[in-house]
């Protein structure tokens, strides 16, 4: 007798179709899996035995043969298990065929038949209806998760001895209808706050600029004069994240594993800071199975790189094109895949291999080559791609012990000029896929940064001294257009242009 199911799974972050048929037939005792399954699927067999013996069933001494379609597909992952436990006891007669039409049945089995969570359930559930799929059976511990997706029905079952019982109408079961708006663990005040840091007014001015537009900046300065207190502030003063951008980020963050039992939306804007060892592939994503890198789980929100020269050149060099492009692209022999990679890069860096070159406490040991050798770790192209390059020198002696510190703004006080400015581009650039300054290309620089004869003139001028490429060029433009929009001015004036020039340190 042949069943027929249908569970699905994630190729990338986008999801598909996999119809499970299963057959029992009389012969030696065997089960088989076929249709391109990885060794996790293969050892499905072992505990979809257990979980269905262990669940009070009787399992078929029979030639029991599975096959997952499409046959070209790899499949990965334990998240057949349930579709797979449940095609046999409809070819067994335990269940009727009619009760499991339409739907969808995804989870990882135990041995003592209990569900277990599974990677990459929201792409997959949020697909479900453009395949004709109402209805989807989930493990307990997913269910917040799914319920994002709220025109699919989804029932979530601990163990399959209730999934049985629901298939077969013994007991009564009503959709999960939970609310990804009762995550409190996703909503707690952040513990770090700009008011803790002392001094450094015009780096924190830098980071409020790049938050304000989306910028890309980087830090230079001697240890310990605040860049990374700097950077872990970020986030805390980054708008809200919108419905849409929560979805895409924890799609990313599902199909990696990271979201957690109980969780459904990622609400709070990423953080990454992957260590200086990291390989291209955990930076940028790959593998075997090409799963998501830290440039896309750092989507919507801010990629951290400390110690940016002690990354190796060629991780730094596969940061270009997902800066420029705001995507990744793996390529494998048999597959390609894009990810989403939208974020804010923040680097730090020491201005010399001792780290004290123009720091007033210490005295600089390198020669003039050392420096330009460190400094030339970081390529050109590379570096035009980060709008605003600050200089972070170490405080003084009286900066740190003083107890009469100027009063410092927090967090929540920039965050509203932040909200207030990302309001402003909202506006400005909606009905298009452009959602802050820093996405503008050539044709929105030129129709929205618009230059009056003084600011003209002295960017002319700046232009002309310090030698900016025409990417800084750019690059200046969009910064001064995120300074006008802070100081709530429509028009760019010559005091945003002198600012933005003054965010290019290194070009100097």
């Amino acid at each position: 007798m042949i069943s027929f199911l249908h569970s699905s799974a994630v190729n990338g972050i986008n999801a598909y179709l996999i119809d499970v048929e299963a057959d029992i037939s009389s012969g030696l005792p065997v089960f088989s899996i076929v249709g391109l399954p990885d060794t996790a699927v293969k050892e499905s067999r072992d505990r979809v035995v257990s979980a269905i013996k262990n669940s009070g069933f009787d399992f078929p001494a029979k030639k029991i043969t599975v096959n997952l379609a499409p046959a070209d597909i790899k499949k990965e992952g334990g998240l057949f298990d349930l579709s797979i436990a449940l095609g046999i006891l409809v070819s067994s007669g335990y269940i009727e065929k009619k009760s499991v039409q339409k739907i969808c049945a995804i989870g990882e089995l135990s041995l003592d038949g209990k569900l277990r969570p599974v990677k990459g359930l929201l792409p997959i559930v949020l697909s479900l209806k453009k395949f004709g799929i109402k209805k989807v059976i989930i493990p307990e511990g997913n269910k917040n998760e799914a319920s994002v997706a709220n025109d699919i029905e989804i029932y979530p079952f601990a163990n399959l001895t209730e999934t049985v019982k629901f298939l077969k109408n013994e007991i009564k079961v009503f959709p999960f209808t939970g609310s990804c708006e009762s995550d409190e663990n996703q909503n707690t005040a952040p513990t770090v706050d700009f008011a803790d840091i002392k001094g450094q007014f015009l780096a924190k001015r830098a980071a409020e600029v790049a938050s304000a537009g989306g910028h890309n900046m980087i830090m230079i300065g001697p240890p310990g004069s605040g860049k990374t207190m700097i950077a872990k502030r970020i986030p805390t003063i980054l708008p809200p994240m919108s419905f849409e951008e929560s979805v895409e980020t924890t799609k990313i963050w599902s199909v990696s594993g990271l979201i957690q039992a109980g969780e459904s939306l990622v609400k709070q804007r990423p953080f990454r800071s992957p260590h200086h060892t990291t390989s291209s592939i955990a930076l940028i994503g790959g593998g075997s199975y090409p799963k998501p890198g830290e440039v896309s789980l750092a989507h919507n929100g801010v990629l951290f790189l400390d110690e940016l020269t002690e990354f190796r050149r060629d991780v730094l060099e596969v940061l270009r094109q997902p800066l420029e492009d705001k995507i990744v692209t793996v390529s494998r022999a048999k597959n390609t895949l894009s990810f989403p990679a939208s974020f804010m890069l923040i680097a730090s860096m020491n201005p010399c291999q001792c780290g004290h070159y123009g720091d007033v406490n210490k005295e600089c040991t390198c020669n003039q080559y050392q420096i330009t050798k460190y400094r030339s770790k970081i390529s050109g192209p590379l570096m035009d791609r980060i709008d605003i390059q600050i200089e972070v020198p170490a405080l003084k002696i009286d900066e740190i012990t003083t107890d009469k510190q100027p009063v410092s703004e927090t967090s929540h006080e920039i965050k509203q000029r932040v909200i207030k400015a990302r309001n402003i581009q909202y506006e400005r650039f909606k009905n298009t896929k452009i959602y802050c300054n820093a996405q503008m290309g050539p044709k929105e620089i030129k129709k929205y940064c618009i230059l009056d004869d003084k600011a003209k003139e002295l960017l002319k001028n700046a232009i002309e001294k310090l030698g900016f490429s025409a990417r800084a060029y750019d690059r200046i433009l969009k910064v001064a257009r995120t300074i006008a929009d802070l100081a709530d001015s429509p028009d760019i004036l010559p005091v945003h242009i002198a600012e933005a020039v003054k965010y290019r340190s290194l070009d100097k």
